[in-house]
């Protein structure tokens, strides 16, 4: 009996890990992400957030993120790890596909475009 009850909570957990995988954004936090255009090829996001504010787990496709001012932020993976990272007003960077809970630690706005590509970009 302990095995099945050990394998029913297992799956359960596994269940809940895959659909904080697949959240989207605009959908689980539209408070900080909006859709500025659509078509085919891509999604593109406006995101805000104050200084302080973060978000749920969610998660985002093979994307380009521009930076529109300087911002530092906490980013809260799945599996608990997490790791602070920044970006310049201007600078565009590549982000591989995957889960986070992002929160603004900086003293300023986070201000990004995101570009979703809805294909997986080729390596």
């Amino acid at each position: 009996m302990k095995q099945n009850s050990f394998s029913a909570v297992l799956v359960a957990v596994l269940m809940g890990a895959l659909a904080a995988r697949a959240q989207d954004p605009v959908k689980v936090d539209p408070k900080h992400y909006s859709v500025v255009f659509e078509n085919d090829a891509v999604r593109v996001l406006r995101i805000h957030y104050a200084p302080g504010e973060k978000s749920v787990m969610h998660s985002h496709p093979d994307a380009v993120i521009v930076f529109l001012e300087d911002q530092k932020a906490k980013m809260i993976h799945p599996d608990g790890k997490s790791e602070e990272v920044s970006g310049k007003k201007g600078d565009a960077v590549f982000s591989p596909a995957g889960a986070h809970l992002p929160e603004n630690i900086g003293s300023g706005p986070i201000e990004v475009i995101l570009v979703e590509l809805k294909k997986p970009a080729t390596k």
